[in-house]
């Protein structure tokens, strides 16, 4: 849970766009881990996706799992175009749609902040010799249970202390 903690004091002090944060973090354990657990296994039934069932045996087997996410359906006000609009104001009236795991259109720079965030999360656990795996399955489910409510996108990190890796040494699967 330390580094847990530490994971998310490094998403936190990440650089973000024009200083602007937009990150959400949370951990989850115990129950709330299992309940995760629980919806990736649902989701996995819904779709017939293999790999939301084998990514909730690694939910299950870690010690908890650390969830950043970002409302990356604020715009940045540089009307760049990368999120299909010529300008800001036009991405700021679009309709924000739910699609199967998250909601969009999202402001590049948000995901960019994102990014920064999680990479700079898992390179904490690294230091601390800590097994850790950026999974998008996890931000799925916890999506769905609404996990980090004012998020658009969210991603999980599992995190585990073992012998090995478990989140590397575990079967291919093809979805």
């Amino acid at each position: 849970m330390h580094a847990a903690r530490l994971m998310l004091l490094s998403a936190r002090t990440a650089p973000k766009s024009g200083g602007v944060d937009d990150v959400l973090t949370v951990i989850v354990h115990g129950e709330e881990k299992e309940s995760l657990a629980r919806e990736m296994e649902k989701i996995a039934e819904e779709r017939k996706i293999a790999g939301f069932k084998r990514d909730a045996k690694n939910v299950r087997d870690s010690e908890a799992a650390a969830l950043i996410g970002v409302r990356g359906t604020r715009s940045f006000n540089m009307n760049c175009g990368a999120c299909g609009y010529p300008t800001c104001s036009e991405f700021d009236e679009a309709e924000k749609r739910t699609g199967n795991d998250f909601t969009g259109p999202n402001c590049i720079f948000k995901s960019l902040d994102l990014g920064i965030a999680i990479g700079s999360a898992v390179k904490t656990a690294s230091i601390l010799n800590v097994d850790n795996r950026i999974m998008y399955r996890i931000g799925a489910a916890a999506m769905r249970l609404k996990l980090l409510p004012e998020a658009s996108v969210i991603m999980g990190i599992p995190i585990a202390a073992k012998g090995k890796s478990i989140y590397f040494d575990r079967p291919a699967v093809t979805t």
